[in-house]
């Protein structure tokens, strides 16, 4: 079984009309290429899909790997890139909106961790990457996602990586994106309208940290208490409460030991 590109295509042009959708069997990276066309000029609504990534990239410069198959059942991992013109009020909290329409789609047991990492108990299944291009007025966002579909390497993982086919052994790549397309769109033209605010309450449904001990990679450490109505981590702290905001910093759990000073 090949992708369901039509069929994507589709169901996309129903929420934003003029939807392309291309599959190529090797990229470097389907954000990096869809940055290269918006800021050539090309800024049309695409769904972009690698069946492998040879310099695929995550949030603060990691890598994420994409192996290759031969044939879209083997794929190891779903890499996809949607791409369009986009103007929100406020962009704060948009990573979460596309999580949370991931997650959704996708198994009622997979949970969030703030602010782009889609887990399963304790592990990482897929990431989001979202990077945005300016050309006169006009703003272009590119919305990348990688999901683990089967069983990669964790050599160099502080911890394994989950893979989706864990909890849907009948998924493969084709039939993960086909889920996940048009409501990953609809959730977008959503936030672009309303913000993240309608989309609180669903996340803190899947949020993974929400009281848990957490340290940041600033040095920070404390408890965390779910996320505002702008997508911003709260924080229990020994200074006080704190909201953290910046896309620069990294969260993981700690044990209760860690928070001995709160």
């Amino acid at each position: 079984m090949g992708w369901p590109v039509e069929q994507i295509r589709q169901a996309l042009a129903a929420h934003l009309p003029g939807f392309r959708v291309e599959v190529l069997a090797q990229l470097d990276s389907t954000n990096t290429e869809l940055m290269r066309r918006a800021r050539n000029g090309q800024m049309e609504p695409v769904l972009l899909v690698a069946e492998q990534q040879t310099a695929g990239r995550g949030r603060l410069g990691r890598q994420w790997f994409s192996g290759e198959g031969t044939s879209v059942g083997a794929i190891s991992s779903l890499t996809f890139s949607l791409g369009l013109p986009l103007a929100p009020r406020d962009w704060s909290g948009l990573s979460l909106a596309v999580g949370l329409s991931v997650v959704q789609s996708l198994h009622p047991d997979l949970r969030l961790k703030w602010p782009n990492d889609v887990w399963w108990h304790g592990r990482k299944l897929a990431g989001i990457l979202i990077e945005t291009a300016s050309l006169g007025e006009n703003r272009y966002a590119v919305v990348g996602i990688g999901v683990n579909i089967k069983p990669r390497a964790s050599a160099g993982l502080a911890t394994p990586a989950a893979w989706l086919q864990e909890l849907l052994p009948a998924v493969d790549a084709s039939q993960a994106l086909l889920r996940i397309a048009a409501p990953l769109l609809q959730t977008i033209k959503t936030f672009e309208q309303l913000g993240f605010a309608p989309f609180q309450a669903r996340f803190a449904e899947r949020d993974a940290l929400r009281g848990l001990g957490v340290a940041l990679s600033d040095g920070r450490v404390g408890v965390a208490q779910g996320v505002d109505g702008a997508g911003a981590l709260r924080l229990h702290t020994a200074q006080g409460p704190q909201k953290i905001t910046s896309a620069e910093v990294s969260v993981r759990p700690v044990s209760p030991p860690s928070l001995a000073a709160l």
